[in-house]
């Protein structure tokens, strides 16, 4: 019988204010930390975070993180933590900034802690760092030894970020249900290298009925900047639901699209959720899923404001070629393409391409 495996963060705290969680979780594994934060959020969070460590630590240095989450940048920001002689990770910002932040805890070890500053992906509560290379093309997924420590949501915060990065979330979010069931139902592996729980695919497929449900009305909240009910489930669902589902429920072919997407210039300035959403229109297209389904799927990402076609992503050029390479890129690197009920081909890669960038129309 084959081992089954379930992992996530060893705390998870949610909420208006929560930043102020930092004081009391940062001296549990550190008393001089580094904080990795991104240049845009530092700027008006740095006052509140001196004013939190200051009677709990014995000093602390930032490392501004501005532009990609590549090897450079990871050896660049160590570097910093050794000479400063840092015993624990602060994560402050995006998915690139904390999984830059991943990056220098794999090499030096120690304790993390992450604060995501926008809920546009669910990297915040997994052991992955996703590393480019400097001119943006995927080039590998390292591995932390363990899940971060904890992971604290200020909800005051992510709902002053920008819209877009909260519709990417709710698109990452998405594709959970199904990827976890086609890994469970493939006898695919997760990111522990084991079979998935029963629990982690209910743990994907609650968080896809939670965004059908409130992704909506959470959008008010995001105009408003202000949290409520129905924002506070949407960011539970796609930071904490979404990480727990794909880093313990596994992923498929829509994950597995974004090799392609990355070998693509004028796809770089789209996010991973954006991405991923149309990888999850391909993949509903090779699953063969009734008209209905697509049309009530394509409605949905209409009024959430997610892309429906590659021209939305920000394809520019011939999109036949196009698709051929996205298509010839995934099936050459992407580990998860195996994780799906039936053979994948470039051929048949291509055609499911082809039918979701029609679904639109």
């Amino acid at each position: 019988m084959t081992i089954r495996a379930f992992g996530g963060p060893h705390r998870y705290v949610q909420g208006p204010g929560a930043l102020s969680e930092l004081a009391t979780l940062v001296p549990m594994y550190g008393r001089r930390p580094l904080i990795v934060a991104d240049v845009a959020v530092l700027g008006s969070l740095r006052p509140q975070l001196e004013a939190l460590l200051k009677p709990c630590v014995d000093g602390w240095v930032f490392a501004e993180f501005s532009g990609e989450c590549s090897a450079s940048q990871i050896d660049l920001m160590a570097s910093k933590a050794d000479a400063t002689k840092s015993d624990v990770v602060v994560a402050i910002g995006g998915g690139k900034a904390i999984d830059t932040a991943k990056g220098v805890r794999i090499l030096r070890g120690g304790g993390i802690i992450v604060v995501p500053t926008v809920a546009s992906n669910d990297a915040p509560t997994s052991r992955l760092a996703i590393v480019y290379t400097d001119d943006h093309v995927l080039k590998e997924v390292r591995m932390m030894a363990t899940n971060p420590d904890a992971v604290v949501v200020d909800t005051s915060v992510i709902a002053r970020a920008p819209r877009r990065f909260f519709v990417a979330g709710i698109g990452d979010a998405l594709t959970k249900k199904f990827e976890a069931e086609q890994c469970y139902n493939s006898g695919g592996l997760n990111f522990y290298k084991a079979r998935p729980a029963a629990l982690a695919v209910f743990i994907a497929d609650q968080c896809y009925q939670v965004i059908r449900r409130d992704a909506i009305a959470s959008l008010a909240a995001v105009d408003r900047k202000e949290p409520d009910p129905a924002f506070e489930n949407v960011v539970e669902a796609t930071i904490l639901l979404s990480g727990l589902g794909f880093e313990s429920g596994g992923l498929s072919i829509a994950h597995s699209l974004t090799r392609g997407f990355s070998a693509i210039p004028s796809l770089n300035s789209s996010l991973h959720g954006e991405q991923v959403a149309f990888g999850l229109l391909t993949q509903l297209c090779l699953e063969k899923r009734p008209a209905k389904f697509l049309t009530d799927m394509v409605a949905f990402y209409r009024e959430v404001g997610l892309p429906t076609s590659l021209k939305d992503l920000g394809f520019s050029g011939n999109v036949q070629e196009g698709i051929r390479t996205i298509a010839e890129r995934s099936i050459a690197e992407a580990p998860y393409l195996k994780q799906f009920v039936g053979a994948v081909t470039v051929q048949n890669l291509i055609a499911a391409l082809e039918d979701a960038d029609r679904c639109a129309a």
